[in-house]
């Protein structure tokens, strides 16, 4: 081994195990992050989709369905799994060279990591534990190699000293190459799963929407509308009873998807948003208590009706300051809501909203009712548990609109999956 000593060369096969062992949990953690970003942003089925059951801060599904969690239609997951694979390889058929470029690509690697951490956290305000093992991984296996710098056998320790900024270049170039070929090839996958989801599976989520079993409206549908086509609830096309929480993340989700949907479906859509807090201090329907707070904006949004818009506007547009209970206070002072939280008129009318969810039958043996967690729809009396691409949303809406309109929706069966 050219007489010298490191991570993996100069006969260290604790270093190579250890060295191995952050590699393989790399390339775990980028697989299932990878799987979690296509299951999140293209389901199967209308049953697999996405919603807010993990916690405002731990949670998968901001990352999945960020503008960052791909790049060029590359999933972020891939450069890690790449990554990963090398360090693997390194530590399978060491030399000299394979270190220098792994110890190079682990320090770019550690830096990109942190800067991850730190947009995940200070801009999309939510932490995904795929990614956070993946982290954890990557740091491990950057420290590996500063515990242990290529130098001559027998030198005396000088951890971290090693050539940090010395990579093999023929190396870095095979890197490269494998790195871009499989970019590459996941970038065509996305481009495949993106075009069946505007045919074949879109074509599915409808069917699968019209063989789930109707359910009536709840007993008092929440006169706090964010879409209004007609006076009627029951006057529009689309009829959609929202349960949701205005602090949960994937509920932000739906308020951007419904908001580009409606301006597509012009004069087709009643929303009826059905205050559902996952906050205990006002919900004990289900037993989570996420997100603190999300009672008290429920009370300020639904204190005075004609400022429920603005209201809901602005805590989905300003999502993560929402949760700091001095800019919620702010708010209530700017638009004269402070006495929304101990309003008893204001209480009860969330508190029946609320309530309904104890209405509908269980959903999942954890949980005594159907409505346990948020964004919940029914949507012309049939309920849809999360959230959905826009292909699928809309290729339903369209059907819907069809059928109310005196279509046959037969027309669904005639696309191609």
């Amino acid at each position: 081994m050219s007489g010298r000593v490191g991570l993996t060369i100069g006969g260290n096969p604790a270093g190579r195990l250890a060295s191995f062992a952050a590699g393989l949990a790399m390339v775990v953690f980028s697989l299932l992050t990878i799987r979690h970003f296509f299951d999140a942003n293209y389901p199967d089925s209308i049953f697999a989709g996405s919603f807010c059951d993990i916690s405002a801060f731990f949670n998968c599904d901001s990352s999945a369905y960020s503008s960052l969690s791909a790049l060029f239609d590359v999933p972020l997951g891939v450069p890690g799994l790449v990554i990963g694979a090398l360090v693997m390889l390194g530590a399978v058929f060491p030399s000299e060279e394979f270190e220098r470029t792994n110890r190079f690509v682990a320090l770019v690697n550690g830096v990109g990591v942190i800067a991850l951490f730190l947009v995940s956290v200070l801009v999309i305000g939510s932490l995904c534990l795929l990614c956070t093992g993946y982290y954890i991984a990557s740091l491990v296996s950057l420290w590996l190699f500063w515990r242990y710098p290529p130098q001559p056998d027998g030198a005396a320790a000088s951890r971290g000293r090693g050539p940090w900024l010395h990579p093999s270049l023929l190396h870095l170039s095979a890197f490269a190459v494998f790195g871009l070929a499989t970019a590459w090839g996941f970038a065509q996958y996305h481009q495949a799963l993106r075009d069946a989801q505007s045919g074949g599976a879109s074509a599915r989520f409808v069917r699968q929407y019209y063989e789930l079993p109707e359910v009536a409206w709840p007993s008092t549908i929440s006169p706090f509308r964010t879409a209004s086509a007609t006076a009627e609830f029951e006057g529009a096309p689309i009829r959609i009873v929202e349960y949701a929480d205005l602090l949960c993340s994937d509920c932000r989700i739906l308020y951007e998807q419904l908001d580009r949907l409606k301006r597509e479906f012009p004069g087709k859509l009643n929303v009826a948003f059905q205050f559902f807090p996952l906050d205990a201090s006002c919900n004990d329907v289900v037993e989570k208590d996420k997100h603190p707070g999300a009672c008290e904006l429920s009370y300020m949004a639904a204190h005075e009706q004609e400022l429920f818009p603005e209201v809901h506007k602005r805590v989905f547009e300003n999502f993560e300051d929402a949760k700091r209970p001095e800019w919620r206070s702010a708010l209530a002072h700017e638009m004269g809501l402070e006495r929304a939280v101990d309003d008893s008129v204001t209480r009860s009318i969330v508190r029946r909203l609320i309530e309904t969810g104890r209405e509908y039958e269980q959903t999942s043996d954890e949980y005594s009712y159907g409505i346990r967690s948020t964004p919940t729809m029914i949507i012309n009396n049939r309920m849809v548990i999360g959230t959905f691409p826009d292909a699928q949303m809309r290729a339903l809406f369209a059907a819907l609109i069809d059928e109310a309109e005196g279509g046959n929706r037969g027309f669904l069966e005639n696309w191609v999956e």
